[in-house]
């Protein structure tokens, strides 16, 4: 996983998000984000990181995503540790 391919995971997180109401309305919630602001915050790494955080807190949405994008369920965490604010994968 890269930078650029997890920034390309969350910005399908988004859109995932996007793509219900209510999940978009929790994400807003949650985040303090209005939705005039999403469009000009998708670029940026910080907030995708966010994007990504929202959806590894619900264990359902998780698997919802992962089964939407025909994807393993561990690949946004993946995805989030390469993003700003992400912890660091463990060595070992």
């Amino acid at each position: 996983m890269t930078a650029e391919s997890a920034e390309i995971l969350a910005l399908r997180a988004l859109q995932f998000l996007a793509s219900d109401p209510e999940r978009l309305g929790r994400f807003l919630a949650a985040t303090g984000t209005g939705p005039e602001d999403l469009k000009a915050r998708a670029g940026d790494p910080t907030f995708l990181g966010s994007v990504l955080d929202h959806l590894l807190q619900d264990e359902s949405l998780i698997f919802l995503f992962a089964e939407t994008e025909n994807i393993s369920p561990a690949t946004p965490e993946a995805a989030r540790r390469m993003l700003p604010g992400g912890l660091p994968l463990a060595e070992g």
